[in-house]
This record gives structure tokens, C-alpha cells and sequence, in this order.
């Protein structure tokens, strides 16, 4: 897909979080929202997927980490056709197979049921670990959030990784810089990042997590990357594309109102009409 493409799809992902997490009354849209762009490169880019065939034994691999931004994630499953794009309404609703967390079980194109943070990077740890000792060529992907990091079992996950040269592996971290209590730096800082993934073996790339030139260079270079996992690092902005959302701590577990979704949803509008001029 081109560029310009990617961009219309990922606010069609940004317009499926907000009614989702609308209709839900609950939910993560800012996180969520950060990494939209990220997710749909994955899935429309990517990954070697088929939603016609989500268990294909050989198809790529996607962990979702940071599971409380499953909005996020559901919304670039049902536009890449895994389900109905108006099922995303029913997002935490009693009898839904779209839950507050991901569940394999439950939801089609789902690899892994996450939601404990930090646990996802050792799903996926052990998934590329299968894949190598299989003589398989899938890869496998997993989005972690900046506060997360700060749990130590990423770091166990990750020196496991790097001793086992799992050239297979790519973990991003969606670097928006705040978690729920507020500023990263404030909570406990997890910076440098980078320099702490060297220290475990992998190979770096730091990028603008909203420009798709610079994504589709970085997961090029991880698939050239051989003898090492690697991370992405992926400088974002939280609730980017809502104006009111964006680099605003208070919406990373709050559900926009009747008036909120309003705007919310005219400020994504705009977004189209200004992509539309550029075809």
C-alpha cells in the first residue's frame, strides 16, 4: 500500500477505536490511538497473514503487550477482515468476543490473550524460540508500551532474546511517554530505551511512530537484521489525531461522552477531507 493509503486505513483504525471505546463507556483510547499507525502497517504491510485463514501454521505472529489497548488492536483487525467492522460497537459488552483484553479463544486473527503487563514480550519471546527450534520462517511482532517497560519481567524476557539471537523477533515500544499516573519520567523513568535494549543484544531503531516512510524503513531493516532481535522505538503521541486526547494523561483509561465523541469524531473527519486533497 502506499503511504498515503496507509494513512487513510489508519484513520479508519482511529475512527473504529473511538466509537468502540464510545459505545463501550469504557476502555483505552489513548494508547490505543498512538499506535494506530503502527498497527495498521502490520496488518495491511507487513505481516504475512490471511484472515481467511487465521491459524495458518506458518502466518506471522502479533502479540499485543500492552492488552489494555485492545480498541486499538480489534479496530485494525476488523478492517483487515477478520470480522465485521460493526461488531467493534459491542467492545466490552456482556456476551462479546471483543473483550477489555485480548483473548485467543474468543476473538479471530488473536494469537495470544494478554493484559497482565510485561507478560505479552515473554508470549512472544517464546513463540520466535518455537519458531527457530521448528525450522520455521514466520516472524513475530510485539507492541509494548513505555510504562510497561518498567516491569521487570521485560527485561528477563528480553536478555533471553538477545542470548538466543532471535533475528525472528521484533519488539516495538509505543513511546508516547505518558502512563496513567502521568509523565514516564515522573512515575520511574525507563530512559535511555535504547541503550537498555543494546545492553540486551538488540539491534535499535529509533523512528516517528506516525510516519509511515519512516516504519516501513525500520521493519525492513529488522527483516535485514540477522543474529539479533530487534526493538523499534517508536516516538508517539498519545491520543494523536482527537485534539483533546492528544498528549493528555487523563485519557488513557477514560471513555469519551455523547459531546466528546462529537468532536472526536469531526477532528477525524477533517483528517479524511485533508487526505482526500491530496490524492
Amino acid at each position: 500500500m502506499t503511504n498515503l493509503e496507509l494513512q487513510k486505513k489508519a484513520n479508519e483504525v482511529r475512527k473504529g477505536i473511538i466509537t468502540s471505546v464510545h459505545s463501550a463507556k469504557a476502555g483505552h483510547p489513548g494508547g490505543s490511538l498512538s499506535a494506530a499507525d503502527l498497527f495498521t502497517y502490520l496488518y495491511f504491510e507487513e505481516m504475512n497473514v490471511d484472515p481467511k485463514n487465521p491459524k495458518d501454521p506458518n502466518r506471522d505472529r502479533f502479540v499485543l503487550s500492552k492488552g489494555h489497548t485492545a480498541p486499538g488492536y480489534y479496530a485494525a483487525l476488523a478492517n483487515r477482515g477478520y470480522f465485521p467492522v460493526e461488531d467493534l460497537v459491542t467492545l466490552r459488552h456482556i456476551g462479546s468476543y471483543l473483550q477489555g483484553h485480548p483473548c485467543m479463544q474468543e476473538t479471530p486473527g488473536v494469537d495470544m490473550s494478554s493484559g497482565s503487563l510485561g507478560q505479552g514480550i515473554s508470549a512472544a519471546v517464546g513463540m520466535a524460540m518455537a519458531g527457530k527450534m521448528d525450522g520455521k520462517s514466520y516472524r513475530v511482532y510485539t507492541l509494548l508500551g513505555d510504562g510497561e517497560i518498567q516491569e521487570g519481567q521485560v527485561w528477563e524476557a528480553s536478555m533471553f532474546a538477545g542470548a538466543h539471537n532471535l533475528d525472528n523477533l521484533v519488539v516495538v515500544v509505543d513511546n508516547n511517554g505518558l502512563q496513567i499516573d502521568g509523565n514516564i519520567e515522573d512515575v520511574c523513568s525507563p530512559y535511555p530505551i535504547d541503550k537498555k535494549f543494546e545492553a540486551f543484544n538488540f539491534h535499535v531503531i529509533n523512528i516517528d511512530a506516525h510516519d509511515f516512510d519512516q516504519i516501513r524503513n525500520a521493519f525492513t531493516e529488522a527483516k535485514n537484521t540477522k543474529g539479533q532481535p530487534t526493538a523499534i522505538i517508536m516516538k508517539s503521541v498519545k491520543g494523536k489525531g482527537v485534539s483533546f486526547m492528544e498528549n493528555n494523561a487523563g485519557w488513557h483509561g477514560k471513555a469519551p461522552n455523547d459531546e466528546e465523541f462529537e468532536v472526536a469524531m469531526a477532528d477525524l473527519a477533517k483528517i479524511d477531507e485533508a487526505l482526500q486533497k491530496e490524492v
